[in-house]
This record gives C-alpha cells, structure tokens and sequence, in this order.
C-alpha cells in the first residue's frame, strides 16, 4: 500500500521559521485533512512536502526519502501536487492540458468518468471554462498522471458549496480507488466528511492529529483548536 510519511518538516522564509517540525502521514485509500487558519503554515507545508521551496526533514515515498530531489523528479516518482489558483494552461483546450500530463499506462476516459462535466468542453480553451470547471480539471489532469500521492491546497476557494460538494466526492472516488491524498481545505466540516485523518496546524505547528470523525462529532473543540484556546492535543 502506498505511504507518504513527512518527518521533522521544517520550511523557513526569509529566515523565519513557518513551518516547525512538523510529522504527518497519508495511506493508499485514505483522505489526510490539513486544517488549521489562514497563516497557519498550511500552503507552506504543501509545498515543502512537494519541492516546491526548500524545506529539511524526510519525505518518505514508500519508505525512499525523496527530500533530496526536485519538485520535478518528486512528481515522477509519484508525488503530484494540485497547487492553489486553479493552474491551468489557458491557451489550451481542456483535452490538452490533459494530454500534456499522460502517463503512458493512462487514458483520458479515466479523467472524463471522474468529471463527465468535461466531456464537452474537451474541446475549449481551459481559460475559457468556469472556475469550478478549471478546478476539476486540475484535479483531473493530476488523476491521468498516474500518481501515488496527490497534495491539494484549496481547491475550494472562491466557488459556489454546491460545486465544493462536487469536488469533494471526485477526491474521495481518487482515495477510493487508491490514492493517498493529502487535502488542505478552508471548508472544514465538507473535508472532515470525506477525510480519515484529520490534522490542524497552528503557527506552523500540529496542534491536532487524529481521526476526522472525533472532529465532526466535537465542533467546539475544533473552533478551540483553530483559536489557541486548546493546549497540544492527539
């Protein structure tokens, strides 16, 4: 079964520390929350465990530590990160933007069963489709290029609760089939509906790591959490 498992992650920028330390895991079949308020170290620690920005610790793929490598050769090995703002290329059709990112053992009905949406706007130019639209097609572009892990930071942000719900259950098909996911999100109570293991990150450290369903069940605890009004709790 698939296994990331981040240890001792530290991220700093310009000299001052962002993320501190920090140990998390996500499992084939499995949903890993990443909460916690804006500033907490939630994007920073994405894109540490991706490559993205430099950042000490280990990052185990499978028991490899890839920390060494580049965000490019982390993506091969199976890391894919579905960074925020909806990256899609604009001045290609959606069928493009998919293709560009095929793994040789893939196809694209995989990506068009996930989001039937974009069966027919194969054939329009991504800047040109709404922005739920683009989102499911950055998650789906991740999907064709066969990864083991795929981190994904907001993907909710700046649409409609009805489109939010939609993403959410194409995430939990991926973890169903699967995947590991690591899923940063503001929308707390949808990701802890989909998620197994929740963690809440506050001044770049875990305050939180735990099941999602004691979460779910305790609103009030997770409200304290987010504030500061808890102390350091498993």
């Amino acid at each position: 079964m698939t296994s990331l498992d981040i240890k001792g992650l530290v991220v700093n920028r310009s000299g001052i520390p962002i993320v501190r330390g920090i140990d998390l895991s996500a499992r084939g079949g499995e949903i890993s929350v990443v909460l916690g308020s804006n500033g907490a170290g939630k994007t920073t620690t994405l894109e540490g465990i991706s490559g993205i920005i430099p950042a000490a610790g280990e990052v185990l793929l499978d028991g490899e530590n890839i920390a060494g490598a580049n965000a490019g050769t982390r993506a091969r090995r199976g890391l894919r990160h579905v960074e925020q703002g909806r990256t899609v290329f604009a001045e290609m059709t959606v069928e493009e933007n998919l293709a560009v990112a095929l793994h040789p053992s893939a196809n694209l009905d995989e990506a068009y069963a996930l989001f039937p949406e974009l069966v027919q706007r194969r054939g329009v130019n991504a800047g040109m489709l709404s922005g739920g639209e683009q989102q499911m097609l950055v998650i789906a572009r991740a999907l064709v290029g066969r990864p083991k892990v795929v981190l994904i930071d907001e993907m909710s942000s700046g649409l409609a609760p009805v489109i939010v719900s939609r993403l959410m259950s194409a995430v939990r098909t991926l973890a169903d089939d699967g995947m590991a996911v690591v899923l940063v999100e503001q929308f707390a109570t949808l990701a802890l509906a989909i998620g197994n293991r929740a963690y809440v990150l506050r001044r770049g450290e875990i305050v939180y790591d735990g099941g999602c369903q004691a979460l779910v069940r305790d609103p009030a605890r997770l409200h304290a959490l987010y504030l500061g009004e808890a102390g350091q709790a498993a």
